[in-house]
């Protein structure tokens, strides 16, 4: 793996993968309590914990963003356009980066696919995404069933972003985490995916406004909470590694762990 600027190396495309454009795309992230966070791990997977200012914390994402003509490559296109929010952690297991989600809101009926076949934690909502990319500084608006999030392009790109040494370790982690885990909604277990994308391009936005009461709900982030950064781009080209296989849970509870 390469840093998280020039991005990974694409796997070979198979014909039963999926792939999708992502349009409008966001990743707002807010701090939180590392031991909170654990609360909602198995057994083997542990938060990824940063030193940021305010002191050491673990980061939780809603990664927001409208699915353009997403299909399968083994079967007839099928353009499926609609609104997708994937709320995510950032953890570890036994060594290996990547991204714990926590649960998926999607704006389409095919919603049943990935929570009946695979297990996956979806549910469907209704998604309202607007952005204009083209102004001076670019707005970008969100409105669900449960979440508010408006937001405006920062006036100056920031030096770097709280809790990371260098730009490379927060695109790593926080732009491309390649390897994905959930806890399986039947027969127990947690279920593992990957997916690849190019390198994001991405531009800094200030929240006017960001409630998201799933969060809120897992007791992560509480209302009018500031976001710790909000990372946006106009579109991102993805593969997802579909089928998800079922991951070993290994037998070590999850600890809290200092930051890397």
């Amino acid at each position: 793996m390469v840093d998280g600027v020039r991005g990974t190396e694409r796997p070979p495309v198979r014909w039963f993968h999926a792939a999708s454009d992502l349009a409008d795309f966001m990743i707002t992230t807010f701090r939180v309590a590392p031991e909170r966070l654990a609360r909602h791990l198995p057994p083997g997977w542990e938060p990824e914990v940063l030193p940021l200012a305010e002191g050491p914390a673990a980061l939780v994402s809603a990664v927001a963003f409208r699915d353009e003509a997403f299909h399968f490559r083994g079967l007839p296109r099928v353009a499926i356009t609609c609104g997708q929010v994937n709320y995510r952690a950032y953890v570890r297991r036994a060594g290996v980066l990547g991204a714990w989600f926590l649960g998926t809101a999607f704006d389409h009926a095919t919603v049943a696919l990935p929570r009946h076949l695979w297990g996956m934690p979806w549910h469907r909502e209704r998604i309202a995404l607007t952005a204009a990319w083209d102004d001076a500084r670019a707005t970008w608006r969100l409105r669900t069933d449960d979440a508010v999030c408006r937001a405006t392009e920062a006036p100056v790109v920031p030096a770097g972003l709280d809790g990371f040494a260098t730009d490379d370790a927060w695109h790593a982690l926080l732009t491309h985490p390649t390897q994905g885990w959930y806890r399986r909604r039947r027969g127990g277990g947690v279920g593992t995916y990957s997916i690849w994308h190019p390198p994001m391009t991405v531009r800094h936005f200030v929240a006017d406004d960001a409630r998201f009461p799933f969060l809120e709900r897992l007791g992560l982030v509480v209302p009018g909470q500031e976001p710790h950064s909000m990372l946006g781009q106009e579109l991102l080209p993805f593969d997802i590694h579909t089928p998800p296989q079922r991951a070993v849970s290994g037998h070590r509870p999850a600890r809290v762990t200092a930051g890397r």
